[in-house]
């Protein structure tokens, strides 16, 4: 059954949901889970699921989810996802924790693009749901917001180790969000009273002790001036140690952060640089943009005049050649399955080949002797036998591969001296592009 995936949209913000509280695992699951699913298919609205994945896909439903519960349980765990077929694209994930385990409901959820949240209806009957599940089960933390400002902010661990962060969790007000579900144990720890005056759009005390609190009408606008003052005011409140100045200064800089900048790459870069953009964070997204805007690559140096190539210094020329040939053919087996593209040696085969090894961090913790051993001598090889079909390129052997050249008309380009260079780290799969030698030895031929 086809979901719509958020790869299937275009990068951008999206609007994050985690809520965290028990539940009675003694009770039968369809009646302890009644008053989730009530509240989800009454206030879902546009981000309703229609699809539940257990082992099998199936069309939402309350059967559906107890089956697809039923099917993942193991042992102490069930866990199921939830998605739509059509906009807007939705991840949800339902996971429940039996004894030995405390017993918990983690419910997560991740709606796409964040401005279904610009409705200011659509968000209070957002908060309506999350108000009806905190009326039946025993909140520990819930927090929503938008997936740009929750990376800005160092969440879940706020500045914390790893371990220090699950061993204390939300012992403090780390962070106020859109929309917050403060436990009671962390109500007690601030101050009942205190929590309640919080100066916010709504503030409600919940069964069970916690406390709901809303910072801003429409979670969408999270990053207006007036919506960032509401969340610094609030957070200063709670958090009567900190400096409300401070607060607001930082927010502020996370909207000039998150501000819209428009891309200005060059036509010939356009399809490479776009591509990179779109796999940055969402948080960095505006930033690369503008990196991006500014940097132009080095201009290629890898050739030298016709009359200067060194001759071939190997016994058997042709069949070097061919080790050049079937060189190529590793980086085909290594990348065919993520860029299929690479089978046709192309000239758009290569931008794929440089978006993809930056896109994956292709470089990271792999040692460079096996870097150098491998994959430069493969990726030279593969350059050089695009030079020689697309361009009628004419390979000229060495002993040593950086030597080894391709001559086209009054020049010869040295493939494997710019391979060596791309893979000295990831900026040089963009600066030493297997795509940019490609142009420019295409441009001086034209």
């Amino acid at each position: 059954m086809k979901v719509l995936e958020f790869y299937d949209l275009r990068p951008e913000d999206r609007f994050c949901l985690y809520f965290e509280a028990s539940f009675d695992p003694h009770s039968p699951l369809d009646s302890e889970l009644e008053a989730f699913f009530q509240a989800l298919e009454a206030y879902a609205g546009v981000s309703m699921p229609e699809v539940v994945h257990g082992k099998r896909w199936r069309k939402y439903s309350r059967a559906a989810v107890f089956k697809a519960l039923e099917e993942r349980r193991d042992s102490d765990i069930e866990s199921i996802g939830l998605y739509r077929k059509q906009w807007p694209a939705l991840d949800m994930s339902l996971s429940l924790w039996f004894p030995p385990h405390l017993p918990r409901l983690d419910f997560s959820a991740s709606v796409q693009p964040l401005s279904v949240f610009a409705d200011a209806e659509r968000c209070q009957h957002f908060v309506d749901m999350v108000r009806a599940w905190t009326s039946h089960y025993p909140v520990t933390h819930a927090e929503a917001s938008s997936l740009a400002e929750i990376q800005l902010s160092g969440a879940p661990d706020y500045g914390r180790d790893e371990q220090t962060s699950i061993r204390d969790g939300f012992d403090k007000v780390y962070e106020v969000s859109w929309l917050n579900v403060f436990g009671p144990k962390l109500v007690e720890s601030i101050g009942r009273e205190r929590v309640l005056s919080t100066p916010a759009h709504r503030v409600e005390e919940l069964p069970h002790g916690a406390v709901l609190l809303v910072t801003w009408p429409i979670a969408a606008d999270f990053a207006r001036d007036e919506a960032r003052q509401a969340q610094a005011r609030a957070h200063a409140h709670l958090r009567p140690d900190l400096d409300y100045a401070t607060l607001l200064r930082t927010l502020r800089e996370r909207s000039a952060i998150l501000a819209p900048v428009q891309p200005r790459f060059p036509p010939e870069w356009e399809r490479l640089l776009t591509r990179v953009v779109d796999r940055v964070r969402i948080s960095e997204r505006q930033r690369k943009i503008a990196e991006l805007n500014a940097w132009r690559p080095p201009e290629p140096d890898e050739w030298l005049p016709a009359r200067a190539a060194l001759p071939p210094d190997v016994k058997d020329v042709d069949f070097v050649r061919q080790q050049y040939g079937d060189l190529a053919e590793g980086l085909v087996a290594l990348l065919h399955t993520d860029v299929p593209s690479v089978f046709e040696a192309s000239p758009e085969s290569l931008t794929d080949v440089d978006a993809h090894l930056w896109c994956e961090d292709f470089l990271r913790n792999r040692r460079p002797g096996v870097i150098d051993e491998h994959l430069m001598p493969a990726v030279g090889a593969y350059l050089g036998e695009v030079l020689v079909k697309h361009l009628g390129g004419q390979w000229i052997p060495r002993k040593k591969l950086e030597e080894a050249q391709v001559r086209i008309g009054d020049r010869v380009w040295l493939p494997f001296l710019r391979a060596h260079r791309y893979t000295r780290s990831r900026q040089a799969l963009l600066d030493f592009s297997l795509s940019g030698l490609y142009r420019a030895a295409e441009q001086h031929r034209a």
